[in-house]
């Protein structure tokens, strides 16, 4: 998700409507001698964040529900991936560089 770094100052000087006009369409992130104090995002991708960490949330509690009645059974990398909703071809490229960097 992308974002925009904006000064106080200059937001500021848009005011509330500009800043929520601007959220929209990214969320803004509001700096204070350029380190972020504060963020104004749209309540639409704010329900779909939390709807994503509640679900992450119930797949970890099953995975740990089967692990703790011996149900379990193992994931490929594509099936955690997919019931996550993460991007299987990031977590490979960190999983190399941390590799690397050992």
């Amino acid at each position: 998700m992308k974002s925009v770094r904006v000064p106080i100052t200059t937001a500021s000087r848009k005011g509330v409507s500009g800043l929520v006009a601007a959220s929209e369409e990214q969320r803004v992130v509001l700096t204070s001698h350029g380190r972020p104090v504060a963020v104004v995002d749209s309540a639409d991708r704010i329900d779909e964040d939390m709807r994503k960490i509640r679900e992450a949330k119930l797949a970890i509690l099953d995975a740990a529900a089967d692990l703790a009645s011996k149900r379990t059974r193992k994931f490929d990398l594509a099936e955690v991936c997919v019931r996550l909703d993460v991007d299987e071809s990031r977590v490979r490229a960190l999983a190399a560089e941390r590799v690397a960097n050992r």
